[in-house]
């Protein structure tokens, strides 16, 4: 297929399938008496190419998130000349700190003060103003962290709190992955709900972080229904990773 009907065929394969997540999500809301306007969208471009942001954009995306920094960095300077918000959402080291504060808004993924410095000191030497979001592990013991990165919930107001008062940071809210193990192994709707009860603890004591990060392709639908503000969605609306074909 020639490259110019390559691109116009993924961009309507991109097209239809924002367009059956978006009917998810507005069914998901109606069922749970949200307000659509109350519930955004983040595109996961992870493995995708810069061709594929820059067709989302087009198709008026503007929030997307990457899990690597190497690829994110590439990508946010590739569609610097787009109007995006750049989230980070995979686990984070803190030598990647210093490239991550150059281009994301978001970092979803903070779970540790070791990070919550190392964000704070690259943050304020770029002279850029952070939203972070405590990564929560439902799938971990107190004191612990879980398999996929994030802190145990007795553990998340001290990072939480860190970040409040951290230069160059701001306490956006929370973010979870439903866990593979554990007591709510399984249990999308359970463990959405336990973190939007984490949320509204947090909220007592940080009134403005009010995100809450939950939701995939496989599991938007009980995401919305336990509150979450932000969806993090990529093979529904890009397809089937290019990797995993």
């Amino acid at each position: 297929m020639p490259a110019e009907e390559g691109a116009e065929h993924r961009g309507a394969e991109i097209a239809a399938n924002l367009a059956r997540v978006e009917q998810r999500i507005a069914a998901a809301c109606e069922a749970a008496g949200r307000d659509r306007k109350d519930v955004t969208l983040i595109v996961v471009t992870k493995t995708y190419p810069e061709s594929d942001i820059r067709l989302l954009a087009g198709l008026g995306v503007r929030e997307v998130a990457e899990n690597r920094d190497q690829d994110a960095a590439r990508k946010a300077a590739e569609c610097a000349d787009l109007s995006l918000n750049w989230h980070f959402v995979g686990q984070l080291q803190t030598n990647k700190a210093r490239s991550v504060v150059r281009y994301a808004d978001h970092v979803h993924s903070v779970d540790r003060l070791r990070l919550v410095g190392a964000l704070s000191t690259a943050a304020t030497a770029a002279g850029r103003q952070l939203g972070c979001l405590v990564q929560v592990a439902l799938d971990a013991g107190s004191g612990e962290r879980g398999e996929r990165g994030g802190v145990a919930p007795d553990g998340v107001a001290a990072v939480a709190d860190a970040i409040a008062v951290a230069p160059g940071l701001r306490l956006d809210g929370v973010m979870t992955v439903a866990p593979l193990a554990g007591a709510y192994a399984g249990q999308p709707r359970a463990a959405f709900d336990r973190l939007t009860e984490i949320s509204s603890r947090l909220r007592e004591t940080h009134p403005a972080a009010n995100m809450v990060s939950a939701g995939m392709s496989q599991d938007l639908d009980e995401a919305v229904a336990a509150g979450a503000t932000h969806l993090r969605v990529g093979t529904a609306v890009l397809g089937v990773r290019p990797g995993l074909r």
